[in-house]
C-alpha cells in the first residue's frame, strides 16, 4: 500500500511538474493605478489555488468553530436539565 501511495505522488509530481513546464509564458496582471506584473502563468494559477483554498479552509473553520459552540452551550443546557431532574425526583421522595 505504501508503494502505491508513492506511486501516485510521483505520478502527481510529474503532472504537475509537466503542466508548469508547459505553461510558462508571462501573463501581464494589469492592477489599479496603471501598476502592472508580468509573471508567469504558472504562478498566476498556482496563487489563485492557493488563494482559494485558504478561502475555504476560513470558511470551514469558521463553521467548526460555530459549532463546537453550539455543542458546548446544549452539553451545558443538558446538565443543568440533569440536575434540575435529579433535584425534582430528591424532593418527590
Amino acid at each position: 500500500m505504501r508503494i502505491l501511495i508513492w506511486v501516485l505522488r510521483i505520478l502527481l509530481f510529474f503532472l504537475l511538474f509537466g503542466f508548469a513546464v508547459k505553461n510558462d509564458q508571462l501573463v501581464d496582471l494589469h492592477f489599479f493605478f496603471g501598476s502592472q506584473w508580468s509573471l508567469p502563468l504558472v504562478f498566476v494559477i498556482l496563487a489563485a489555488f492557493a488563494a482559494g483554498a485558504v478561502l475555504g479552509v476560513t470558511a470551514t473553520f469558521a463553521s467548526l468553530l460555530g459549532k463546537r459552540r453550539e455543542i458546548s452551550r446544549l452539553r451545558r443546557d443538558l446538565a443543568r436539565a440533569e440536575r434540575d431532574r435529579d433535584a425534582a425526583a430528591g424532593k418527590a421522595v
